[in-house]
């Protein structure tokens, strides 16, 4: 069931309910380390990327309880991704979600560990994934794919370097950085499920293009939300000198762009069958966010 605004809570609740539950080692000496990777996981948020996952499940039939190590494991990455985004080497942020983040709040050697331990112990916790091994590995390739050198982490090295950009390049940078971890959330479920490759290229264009969204309005947000909305400081793209739709194209025309991407996601939804409602409200939650 959605909430009122139309996100899907439940599916939410669902992973929320996961992730309390989940424990890393009951070693003592380890016992700080695992402090510090609850810190940051447990720290709330709307936890749109494995959402997505049990959504995605849920539109193809197959019941979304089933897919909450994968959907955990999502959430592990995204985590470990946002704790070393913040680290003085990167975009040197003080706060995450209202709080101290993680290398303030534990200093940086633990802060760099516990997003190093989030992204292993994701690995472990996606091979629990019930289902038929070769589509296991076949899904955990494709998150692997995503979160490494042509994904996430290369999109965070040609942020860091500082690259010029011309709107092209914005774009693939951030089909890197954001897009491709958004992308695969969506897509590692029906490869785990067996989807024929037609249908399976319909959610991967919606999730390329949702990645785009959230991206744009991503930009839009980080110079008009104050840091309490926000629940990180503002401005930090400016301050860093970084090249965004903002930047590039103006605060009236970045709206526009989102809105016309917020379009092609809910079209190219509209071609898949079965049950899309809740990945339609996860693209308009992005879409509409403190906006």
């Amino acid at each position: 069931m959605s909430s009122a605004t139309g996100y899907p809570e439940d599916l939410r609740d669902l992973v929320d309910a996961a992730l309390s539950d989940l424990r890393f080692s009951p070693a003592p000496r380890t016992a700080g380390l695992e402090e510090a990777m609850r810190y940051s996981l447990l720290a709330g948020g709307k936890r749109v990327r494995p959402v997505l996952a049990l959504a995605t499940a849920r539109a193809l039939g197959a019941p979304p309880e089933r897919f909450l190590p994968i959907a955990s494991a999502i959430e592990l990455i995204h985590t470990y991704s946002l704790i070393h985004d913040d680290l003085p080497a990167m975009d040197d942020d003080d706060l995450r979600r209202g709080r101290p983040t993680s290398h303030k709040r534990f200093g940086e050697d633990v802060a760099i560990l516990a997003g190093d331990g989030l992204f292993a112990e994701a690995v472990r916790l996606f091979c629990e994934q019930p289902g038929d091994p070769a589509r296991v590995l076949a899904a955990l390739r494709e998150l692997a794919a995503a979160t490494g050198v042509d994904g996430m982490v290369g999109g965070q090295y040609v942020d860091v370097i500082g690259a010029e950009l011309d709107a092209a390049g914005l774009r693939e940078l951030h089909a890197l950085k954001t897009g491709r971890l958004i992308s695969a959330s969506v897509c590692v479920v029906p490869i785990l499920e067996g989807t024929g490759e037609s249908e399976t290229l319909i959610y991967r264009r919606f999730a390329d293009e949702l990645g785009v969204l959230f991206q744009i309005v991503d930009d839009i947000l980080d110079v008009t939300e104050s840091d309490e909305r926000l629940g990180k400081p503002h401005g930090s793209d400016e301050r860093h000198g970084k090249l965004t739709y903002v930047s590039l194209f103006g605060l009236d025309r970045a709206r526009e762009l989102a809105s016309e991407s917020h379009a092609k996601a809910t079209a190219t939804l509209a071609e898949a069958g079965g049950r899309t409602e809740d990945l339609r409200r996860v693209a308009d939650y992005i879409f509409t966010r403190h906006e």
